[in-house]
């Protein structure tokens, strides 16, 4: 076994000292745990569609490697170099998503995807994180330095993400941004007018979708009046969590999995409650939390106002999807169609949740000048 000795000055050694240890094993648990439920969930659908049993198993475990890889690499970079990233990801990452209007396949009445070779990408799941570590930025500079136009610059990078999200159409994503957004916006000390604003422009908008979009209209009025339309997936979500009890059925004993057309992806933690129950649940959603909290932590203890942003916008980004998600699979919320971070079924999700926790990872390491010293009691640097 390879020793790190605090007195060795690599890159890795470096690593291994400053980054957060316990956030860092949490994500690989929650990773450890999509692979054990895609294994529970994923071959009852691929076999009600004539795959190959293990069709979606295999396409996952392919990615998994890939996206440890990812998020440790761009946990091993400074604060400088993962701005940098951001922006390269971010500009290239809004191009594609551009381009998916254009020669994006159409699925199920979106273009929010490209087909390259045999893969299938969603460029927009790489903006958002990205998108969040740019607009951390512009508002701490604009803060920084009086005349620096941060402000006006992340509603510019706003405006056009959401006008893509708008376009393809992906309401869920769009929702979700224009909530970190807002949450940093209120973080950056802005005044109640500009904040104003954006609620009043968030309401427009959520009316405008109501009275526009159909397949929207029909998901509130589901929600809100269940007798008013199907609800076929979410009361089969529902019975789940009540067969499955405390303890579960039992793993491969689950009955919603054969069922449900989205048990792989949007409700995977119906799955996960039915064969091992309430109680699996509950620890997932620990998991959750833990890494919402510990982030919020590191946040309150940061001086620089970027790494305070950044910080609380990856990880607002992250728990907010993971909640939307788990809200949906118990009829707390309208079917939005998100992913359960790492957890649910889909390469491009898993790619660039890997890519924002690396950020985070990155962001929250010891370095000069943090308020809290690492266990040797020496500042070290990252």
């Amino acid at each position: 076994m390879i020793r790190l000795a605090r007195t060795n000055r690599s890159v890795i050694a470096e690593w291994w000292w400053t980054v957060d240890k316990w956030t860092l094993l949490v994500l690989m648990c929650l990773m450890l745990l999509g692979g054990v439920l895609a294994l529970a969930a994923s071959p009852a659908v691929a076999t009600r569609i004539n795959l190959p049993p293990f069709h979606f198993v295999y396409r996952q475990m392919v990615f998994f490697i890939p996206a440890i890889a990812v998020m440790i690499g761009v946990s091993l970079l400074n604060v400088r170099q993962v701005r940098r990233l951001a922006a390269i990801v971010f500009a290239t990452g809004f191009v594609l998503m551009a381009l998916t209007l254009i020669i994006g396949p159409e699925v199920k009445g979106a273009h929010r995807w490209l087909q390259i070779g045999p893969l299938a990408i969603q460029p927009s799941e790489f903006v958002k994180p990205a998108f969040i570590v740019l607009v951390a930025w512009l508002f701490a500079e604009a803060q920084r330095t009086p005349g620096v136009p941060g402000t006006a610059l992340g509603l510019g990078l706003y405006a056009m993400v959401v006008s893509v999200l708008a376009l393809q159409p992906d309401f869920g994503q769009l929702m979700l941004v224009t909530a970190v957004f807002g949450a940093m916006f209120f973080m950056a000390g802005l005044s109640w007018g500009w904040i104003g604003s954006l609620g009043a422009l968030a309401a427009s908008g959520a009316v405008a979708a109501y009275t526009l979009m159909p397949h929207v209209a029909s998901r509130v009025n589901r929600f809100l009046d269940p007798e008013s339309g199907d609800t076929y997936q979410i009361d089969r979500a529902l019975d789940a969590f009540h067969t499955g009890g405390f303890f579960g059925r039992g793993p491969g004993e689950g009955e919603v999995k054969r069922i449900l057309p989205d048990a792989h992806t949007d409700f995977i933690f119906a799955v996960a409650a039915e064969e091992y129950g309430v109680l699996a649940g509950l620890i997932i959603i620990g998991l959750f939390a833990f890494i919402v909290v510990r982030a919020l932590r590191h946040a309150m203890e940061e001086q620089d106002l970027f790494l305070q942003f950044a910080t609380c916008g990856l990880v607002a980004l992250f728990g907010l999807q993971a909640l939307i998600n788990m809200a949906v699979n118990v009829n707390l919320m309208p079917a939005k169609g998100m992913t359960l971070p790492f957890i649910s079924y889909g390469g491009s999700s898993l790619l660039a949740l890997a890519f924002a926790m690396g950020m985070l990872l990155a962001l929250t390491r010891r370095r000069a000048g943090s308020n809290v010293a690492p266990p040797s009691g020496r500042r070290t640097y990252a």
